[in-house]
């Protein structure tokens, strides 16, 4: 009789456990690219696939971060807005501001190291 109740403490305990580590997601690596005088600071980045890349305009002036290939496109940013993209698949991803097409950028992603 004294093992049944130890058996369910047991259970309930491990499926709490599972809970917990189930519900604590792992965090993307993040780089931030700012906007600021009508450049994209740093104009070429490397990162591994995987990351998230925010963009936040300091300017006065709206911009826009566009892919070449159409694969992302943030609308129009106001100064202090950001814009994030997750990059999964390596590649070279350009970019540019659709208001501003002199505006270029990079994005160079390599495949994540085990």
């Amino acid at each position: 009789m004294k093992l049944i109740p130890i058996i369910l403490v047991l259970a309930l305990v491990g499926a709490g456990a599972v809970k917990v580590l189930a519900a604590t997601p792992t965090q993307a690596p993040t780089t931030q690219v700012n906007i600021d005088g009508y450049a994209f600071k740093a104009p070429s980045i490397t990162i591994a696939t995987g990351t998230v890349v925010v963009w936040k305009n300091l300017d006065d002036d709206p911009h826009t971060v566009t892919a070449v290939d159409g694969s992302f496109d943030s609308g129009g940013l106001a100064q202090g807005d950001t814009f994030r993209h997750t990059f999964s698949k390596p590649g070279t991803y350009q970019y540019y501001c659709k208001v501003h097409p002199m505006m270029r950028g990079t994005v160079i992603v390599k495949e994540a190291s085990s």
